[in-house]
């Protein structure tokens, strides 16, 4: 009964849904791509067995990445396709993978666009990355005898009482996984408390921490510092949203004064905001150097990365890294860029989407929380100010993601298992 209901109302929303992507297609032309995909118009097989990776959007796509890699090359038979749900989620996996494996737009989670993408991928199994669960999908899945694993998966506290208050639509999808490789203990934790059995559970670790810095990206990284003619210091603000961009900006100010030579790189989160953090710096009155534009760094006391998918290689151009969505109740982003650069991390408060990662980095005394903009103009000035201090917590910081790594392989090893009868 209640996926009956959210299947109509998901209905009657859906001339409301096409509407808004056609409004976003306005300015932004990459929302008109795939709309017959999202209405279940797949790609058709060209022969069964292809293994489906959904991941939602350009976060999921970074973090998918090594497992998808490490799949071809376990299985270079079996084709692969990743659906994402935005534009800039397919412009990663483009930018990924080329041609070596197939890219959609997820259908909208509705049965019959649902079956009508079914029915033209024939998928041998579905491996969904972190929390992208759509009950209509996984029921249409189960009922064809396709396999759903829940990859890498993370569940806070916040996402646990939202799914609890709507028990009787997401426990059946829940319930109806093959396989949940949750990302630590309390992740698992969680899962049960809300009804999962046991035996649909392993903890196989996040595989955000099987990371690793290619040469060409290091190089890269290098030669971007080179440029900025012996700056000094440098920090990164990365992934930041609304409402902290002037943080961010009113605590650089303080660090200009005690280092008149100090550059701030700061990195939006969402391409839509470039144009409106531009305006705010200059209204800050900083002077500023644009990277999709090619200006020079002179004179400029912010160099804004208005770029998309070169966050590893910026964050190896800075001295220290403050993680964005955390001054905002947004839950923060993936630390682990950073600390595999061996740079000491800061955060705001808000950090419930890795919290398990956040408190492996607390423990290993690698992070600095603050909550505001003065706290993180107190917490910059005593970073950069001390070379040791600042080198040993990056060295904190890196050992954290070498202890922890070794997720994707069992990962992989599970989804083959799961995948040895077709």
């Amino acid at each position: 009964m209640a996926r009956w209901l959210y299947s109509l109302l998901l209905t009657l929303l859906l001339p409301g849904v096409l509407a808004f992507l056609w409004y976003r297609g306005l300015w932004d032309s990459r929302y008109r791509e795939g709309w017959l995909e999202r209405l279940g118009h797949g790609p058709l097989a060209e022969n069964s067995g292809t293994l489906w990776v959904h991941a939602a959007s350009v976060g999921e796509v970074i973090a998918a990445a090594p497992m998808i890699r490490l799949l071809r090359q376990k299985m270079p038979e079996r084709p692969i396709l990743v659906t994402t749900m935005t534009p800039t989620g397919a412009e990663r996996v483009r930018a990924a993978f080329g041609d070596t494996v197939a890219h959609a737009y997820i259908p909208l989670d509705l049965p019959w666009l649902v079956s009508r993408f079914l029915r033209r991928l024939k998928p041998a199994a579905l491996v969904i990355m972190e929390t992208e669960v759509w009950p209509n999908l996984v029921q249409a899945c189960t009922r064809r005898g396709i396999s759903v694993i829940l990859a890498n998966a993370r569940l806070s506290d916040k996402s646990a009482t939202g799914y609890a208050r709507i028990a009787p639509l997401t426990l059946p999808a829940f319930r109806s996984l093959d396989w949940i490789a949750a990302q630590s203990d309390a992740d698992a934790q969680r899962f049960r408390a809300m009804g999962v059995r046991s035996e649909q559970l392993s903890v196989t670790g996040s595989i955000k921490y099987d990371l690793s810095i290619p040469e060409a990206v290091h190089n890269e990284a290098m030669a971007l510092r080179r440029s900025f003619s012996g700056r000094q210091p440098v920090w990164i603000a990365a992934s930041t949203h609304e409402g902290e961009d002037e943080a961010v900006l009113d605590a650089h100010r303080p660090l200009m004064a005690r280092h008149p030579e100090a550059l701030l790189v700061l990195v939006p989160r969402h391409p839509e905001r470039f144009d409106v953090v531009a305006r705010l710096i200059e209204e800050k009155g900083l002077n500023m150097a644009r990277r999709a534009a090619g200006d020079e760094l002179e004179e400029a006391q912010v160099y804004l990365a208005d770029t998309m998918g070169e966050l590893l290689m910026l964050f190896g151009c800075a001295d220290a890294a403050f993680i964005g969505g955390s001054l905002i109740e947004r839950g923060g982003h993936n630390p682990l860029e950073a600390a595999a650069w061996s740079l000491p991390v800061l955060t705001g408060p808000h950090v419930f989407n890795f919290a398990s990662v956040f408190e492996i980095l607390e423990d290993a005394a690698a992070v600095h929380f603050v909550e505001n903009a003065d706290a993180l103009a107190g917490a910059l000035a005593t970073l950069l100010a001390d070379g040791s201090t600042r080198e040993d917590q990056g060295q904190r910081a890196r050992a954290v993601v070498d202890a922890n790594q070794g997720a994707v392989a069992r990962l992989v090893e599970g989804i083959r298992l799961r995948l040895a009868r077709y």
